[in-house]
């Protein structure tokens, strides 16, 4: 693309319009398609994504350095020959845009479309290489028809369930939420203290693919090791026994899973958590006592973090039995325990428990140490948690247990139990089933009917989507009896429907799904947008998958992350799509800081995309986003580092431009250049191998080319390279800048007379020859320990190394006097003089 309206001064030349320049370049590389994906499977691909946002109306410099990573690493690959899919989307359901929608009173949709295409605008204005044709909204019905597909598929093979239960309630959102999306007690959207409601809802059973999500972590060798170790943690695999403890009062069974059944004999009480059926029953039947109900209802007030710290209890009036020696054990109800672990029931072994421990001193119940440390006493004042010898047990059976070593103990015990039907030896995990009802308008609906007649239908595939309705009050239901209902209860038109079985009156479900489910896919959906028969077209998924680089933030790590790996298992098992990991490289972008803290709306330290660009150029602000540290570090934004940086790419455009018109005037020099293209072609490989080795470190990169940057204004007038050497410099120092700021290096690339886009040109072809070092450090050793390091020739013989090393006054008063034994030679590395 020539400029040819008319010749433009020296001094013009010499200007770094960064707004005309950047408006030039996006307008062409818009009208031209120059990344737009093409689905060709004879060309090599490469997937990068970056994860993909909310609509939230404005995004500001924090927001930015996600997606200007993902689009550095993706100009690269375009540069590479690679048919790069790069797309964008919208992850457009949600509360905000419903509680928006109660403030200002507009339609969520419109709210939420107001928003994207602010939003689009301001992505574009800094110039990211997206494929807009694949654009996708989770909130079209031709989006959300597939997530209602997906649920049906995994209602068919028993993974989509309901079941009534104690869930979290966020009584700001007036919705439920999972485990996942309670943060500290708190809810992650707004902040408020989470309570406890019992509801029935729809759940996933993620706990089904708890070892295959575990396994899967195994094949992730391009993830942080950070966020392996919080999946593990977060499913959370455990060995055990479950134990049958008898209710005398009930006569009836309660199993207890244990990681401890050495401790067995220890158990003084068994502890139930407050949402167990065994509460119930107590009250039922007369044997709890009557303050019983304020103690519950103080406990559903209080977060999960409340109730663990305070760790208070009450007496249920029931008796347990201990199944391997008789012993009556009182049963009690604490807040500490939870409904969603371990059933919800422990027993309780206040000797080697320490939280045991400290509720039995509390409450005044026994405590029997029957495991001593090997080599030390037992401790005073805490519980002994540790392995060791068997005590005040006596006999289990015919076996005498005092003296035993408690693991031996742990064995024999487990076989004993599962010999006399009194325990199962088991695997267990932390993981819970994912609970994806939300009492909300602005979500997919949940595809099934309820019919006095058939129970639970769902509803057939072609009559998808089941669509949202245009509804006036997004509020929730004002009438108590559909407290804990969403707004669409309240719509006649959308709850009232006929059973698709037997064509009789029925009742929509009102509830609506978690966002999360909406985002747990959107990477396949990319690689076929526009497919309207299925969820994606089999080849061109084939084709695009997996993703070959991820990125996001790790507070995504238990949830989306955990998510979308599991629907990629199941959907992979039903033979959907080809890879059961969809994601083969992560990378966790750290946070962009103002007066060190996250940019925040709520805390008015935003900076403003347009201010910035507007002052500085979209090149010298993602160039600053890059530079200012290693991209999983958090930065500090500063006006001082992007001045800098705008003043780099300045001297930069008129260094290119000053040595250009020169070319174009006649010049043509006759020096050596071999200094200069070594310089060029060193700083060419390590900023290339930032891209293959996948470290990003792209602030090394950026540090490289300025280094380059005043090698050659210093040098490059003294030595007077021939002008092809010149305009071989030109292009590759354009080259290299070329992901990292794309504005300037595409006009820059076309002043020099190319037509081709940047990127589409290639990338640097690196040049070996000039890589070579003339000389190595030598490290020189005497008997095994360093005496000097000497700068020498590459490629010496071990006859000269010695040479040079006996010529060092530093190693010679080690060796004088001495006989030299031998000499261990490793070529331009090292030398070991060995002397007796």
């Amino acid at each position: 693309m020539q400029e040819t309206e008319r010749v433009r001064t020296a001094e013009e030349l010499m200007d770094y319009n960064y707004r005309e320049i950047e408006a030039k370049w996006q307008k062409y590389w818009e009208e031209n398609e120059v990344f737009k994906a093409q689905f060709d499977p004879t060309k090599p691909k490469y997937y990068v994504l970056e994860m993909f946002p909310y609509p939230s109306g404005d995004l500001h410099m924090g927001h930015a350095r996600n997606y200007t990573l993902g689009d550095t690493i993706a100009r690269y690959y375009f540069m590479k020959g690679y048919n790069v899919l790069h797309p964008f989307g919208w992850d457009a359901f949600g509360l905000p845009a419903e509680n928006a929608a109660i403030k200002h009173g507009v339609h969520p949709k419109d709210w939420t479309e107001s928003n994207i295409a602010n939003m689009k605008r301001q992505l574009k204005s800094l110039g990211l290489a997206y494929d807009w044709s694949r654009e996708v909204k989770t909130c079209d019905p031709e989006y959300y028809k597939w997530n209602q597909w997906i649920f049906l598929k995994m209602y068919e093979k028993g993974l989509a369930y309901r079941k009534a239960s104690y869930v979290n309630w966020c009584p700001q959102c007036k919705t439920v939420l999972a485990n996942e999306q309670v943060i500290g007690g708190t809810c992650w959207r707004c902040g408020a203290k989470v309570t406890k409601k019992k509801l029935d809802q729809w759940f996933i059973k993620l706990t089904a693919y708890a070892e295959s999500l575990l396994k899967g972590l195994e094949e992730l060798d391009g993830w942080p090791e950070k966020v392996k170790v919080m999946q593990r943690n977060w499913i959370g695999k455990s060995w055990g026994v479950k134990v049958k403890f008898r209710i005398k009062e009930l006569e009836e069974d309660l199993w207890i899973f244990t990681t401890r059944p050495d401790t067995l004999p220890g158990v003084t009480f068994l502890v139930v958590a407050p949402e167990h059926p065994l509460v119930t029953k107590a009250k039922e039947k007369g044997f709890a006592p009557k303050e019983l109900d304020d103690f519950l209802r103080d406990v559903f007030s209080k977060t999960n973090i409340e109730r663990a710290e305070s760790k208070e209890g009450m007496p249920l009036g029931l008796t347990a039995i201990n199944p391997i020696n008789g012993e009556e054990v009182p049963v009690w109800t604490a807040n500490y325990v939870l409904i969603d672990y371990a059933e919800g029931a422990i027993m309780a072994v206040p000797a080697h428990d320490q939280r045991d421990y400290e509720f039995a001193k509390r409450y005044n119940l026994p405590i029997k140490y029957v495991i001593k440390p090997m080599f030390e006493d037992l401790p005073e004042d805490r519980a002994w948690e540790g392995e060791g010898v068997m005590i005040n047990c006596g006999k289990v059976g015919s076996l005498v247990v005092d003296g035993m070593d408690s693991s031996t103990f742990k064995y024999f015990i487990t076989k004993y139990l599962e010999y006399h039907g009194l325990g199962k030896e088991m695997i267990t995990y932390r993981l819970k089933d994912w609970l994806i009802s939300r009492q909300r308008y602005w979500g997919t609906p949940i595809p099934v009917v309820y019919c006095d007649k058939c129970g639970i239908v769902p509803v057939p595939e072609d009559q998808l989507p089941v669509k949202l309705p245009d509804v006036v009050s997004f509020e929730p239901p004002k009438d108590p009896e559909l407290e804990g209902k969403s707004p669409l209860a309240t719509v006649p038109e959308f709850l009232n429907t006929t059973c698709p079985k037997c064509g009789g009156p029925a009742k929509r479900e009102t509830d609506t799904m978690d966002t999360f489910f909406d985002s747990s896919w959107y990477f396949w959906r990319y690689t076929s947008p526009h497919e309207n028969k299925a969820p994606f077209n089999p080849e061109e998924l084939n084709y695009w998958m997996p993703v070959d680089q991820y990125i996001g933030g790790i507070e995504h790590a238990v949830g989306h992350l955990l998510y979308s790996r599991f629907f990629a298992h199941f959907l992979n098992d039903l033979g959907y799509v080809p890879q059961r990991e969809p994601f083969k490289n992560l990378l966790n972008q750290g946070m962009v800081l103002k007066d060190g803290e996250a940019m925040s709306k709520s805390k008015g330290n935003i900076v403003s995309i347009e201010e910035t660009l507007n002052r500085y150029g979209a090149d010298a602000a993602r160039m600053f986003e890059l530079f200012a540290a290693p991209p999983e570090k958090d930065i500090e934004w500063s006006d001082k580092g992007i001045d800098g940086i705008f003043k780099f790419l300045r001297r930069f455009w008129r260094y290119v431009n000053y040595w250009n018109q020169r070319l174009k005037e006649g010049y043509n020099g006759s020096g050596d250049p071999i200094p200069l293209l070594k310089a060029l072609y060193k700083t060419a490989k390590k900023i290339t191998d930032e891209f293959e080795t996948r470290r990003f470190h792209f602030n090394t990169s950026i540090a490289s080319l300025m280094e380059l940057l005043n090698f050659l204004e210093d040098h490059t007038e003294k030595v007077q390279p021939p002008k092809e050497v010149m305009k071989e410099i030109l292009e590759v120092m354009v080259k290299l800048i070329g992901p990292f700021a794309p504005h300037a290096a595409e006009e820059l690339w076309h002043r020099l007379g190319n037509e081709k886009s940047l990127f589409k040109s290639g990338w640097v072809e690196i040049k070996e020859e000039y890589l070579k070092e003339e000389e190595v450090t030598l490290v020189v050793q005497v008997n095994g320990k360093v005496r000097d390091k000497l700068r020498v020739p590459v490629g010496i013989s071990k006859e000269e190394a010695e040479k040079y090393a006996l010529q060092s006054q530093k190693v010679r008063k080690y060796v004088e006097g001495k006989e030299i034994v031998k000499t261990i030679f490793v070529p331009d590395k090292l030398i070991n003089i060995v002397v007796k």
